[in-house]
């Protein structure tokens, strides 16, 4: 399967020119010079491009395209994605990159970036454009992480694995102004098949003082944002944190990002937990993460997935909770009253609000809403697994998700640090 990539590389050199799109070419030279006009040079190359009139490129502050309606490419009622997990697997690594297509993860990031030496991008380019070839459409969500914008090597990246059909989403690391996003969005536009780029979804990954401080303009630079990422490290090295278990140096880059998140409709992802080997400190940090407001955690090791992928899920208790708060709300409501009384607690619509977002999630996760009765033995015993659209536990069927997962991380490495 990966045999091509290696004979690819050589016969390609530092990159082919057949893989640039007719009305990307004239930008290759001109994008490294210019980063803050990326957008502009797009739109000069193709009149068909320019802002004003592609159909992705206008959103308001409002968490709205030009035609007013929710995030999402225009015409196209977004897929809900769900992204408890988010694991990157290094291009350049191809026993990693063969063993990920088993793996248990929402979502797969192969890297480009970090996670692989600057000697090996060219090979990496197509050996991750044969891993997204050989993947499933059914199985975890398929994304690449190219360079940063402004690199000089973004735009190798993209000509490349924008040609897969089978690429989902583009996490852009080092995300700072509104422009990166753009750069990457008409990209997009010019080189994925027609077929499928109005599915390709843009994560931002903020990792700095200047993207933390830029948050309104990059959530809303353009509809196929979908979700903000975290990145500790970097943000740490770029304000001069010293790291700590209790993270209380990140608190307001997290909390920004997880504020600018929900406001713009976007899911909010947190850092990585670097201690890979130590379950109990994972599980803070997802709890907390959880608590928070952010919907799911970076992975950088298999091993950590199933804990990820348990902890992002609403907890049995909390389910059946919100269940009954949304039954109650609906029968009062078909009665002309507002709020309720749940258990001596006053419900109202901010309530009622909070358990619609637990029961989606849920449902999101697999797991099916327990009927009244089932509820009352939840609530009663507080630890009473709940059921999985399947019929098992949702613990049950957690571990059976990712028992590929913990098996295949035995004997691995740290994948690649985000």
């Amino acid at each position: 399967m990966f045999a091509a990539a290696r004979r690819g590389a050589i016969v390609r050199g530092a990159f082919s020119r057949r893989f640039i799109a007719p009305q990307a070419a004239g930008l290759a030279f001109r994008h490294t010079r210019s980063l803050g006009s990326s957008a502009t040079l797009l739109a000069n190359d193709n009149p068909s491009l320019a802002t004003s009139s592609s159909p992705s490129s206008t959103v308001s502050a409002s968490g709205t395209g030009s035609s007013g309606q929710a995030f999402g490419v225009q015409g196209i009622e977004p897929e809900k994605r769900i992204r408890r997990s988010i694991f990157y697997v290094p291009g350049s690594d191809e026993r990693k990159l063969k063993s990920s297509l088993s793996l248990g993860a929402d979502c797969l990031v192969y890297d480009l970036e970090d996670g692989v030496a600057f000697n090996r991008k060219n090979i990496a380019r197509e050996m991750v454009f044969d891993a997204l070839e050989a993947s499933e459409h059914r199985k975890a969500e398929k994304a690449v992480r190219i360079n940063a914008v402004g690199s000089g090597l973004e735009f190798d990246d993209l000509n490349v694995v924008l040609r897969s059909s089978r690429l989902q989403a583009i996490v852009i690391p080092k995300v700072q102004s509104a422009k990166d996003v753009q750069f990457v969005s008409q990209m997009v536009d010019s080189v994925a098949p027609f077929i499928t780029r109005k599915n390709v979804r843009i994560i931002a990954s903020i990792e700095s003082a200047l993207g933390v401080m830029n948050l309104k303009e990059i959530a809303t630079a353009d509809p196929r944002v979908d979700a903000l990422v975290f990145a500790a490290e970097d943000y740490c090295a770029d304000l001069g944190l010293t790291r700590t278990r209790e993270g209380t140096e990140m608190l307001y880059g997290r909390q920004a990002i997880v504020t600018a998140a929900h406001a713009y409709g976007l899911q909010a992802i947190d850092l990585v937990c670097m201690d890979y080997k130590n379950d109990e400190i994972l599980r803070e940090e997802c709890e907390f993460g959880r608590r928070m407001g952010f919907l799911g955690k970076q992975a950088v090791h298999p091993r950590q997935l199933e804990i990820i992928q348990r902890c992002f899920l609403p907890t049995d208790h909390e389910i059946a909770r919100a269940a009954d708060i949304s039954e109650g709300y609906q029968e009062h409501s078909k009665r002309g009253v507002g709020a309720f009384n749940y258990n001596g607690k006053v419900i109202d619509l901010p309530v009622v609000k909070w358990a619609e977002k637990i029961l989606s999630r849920a449902r999101q996760g697999g797991v099916a809403i327990p009927n009244g009765e089932e509820r009352q033995k939840i609530l009663q015993a507080g630890t009473a697994p709940a059921i999985t659209a399947g019929g098992a536990s949702a613990g049950s069927a957690a571990s059976t998700m990712t028992a590929a997962a913990a098996n295949s991380g035995k004997s691995d490495t740290t994948a690649t640090t985000a």
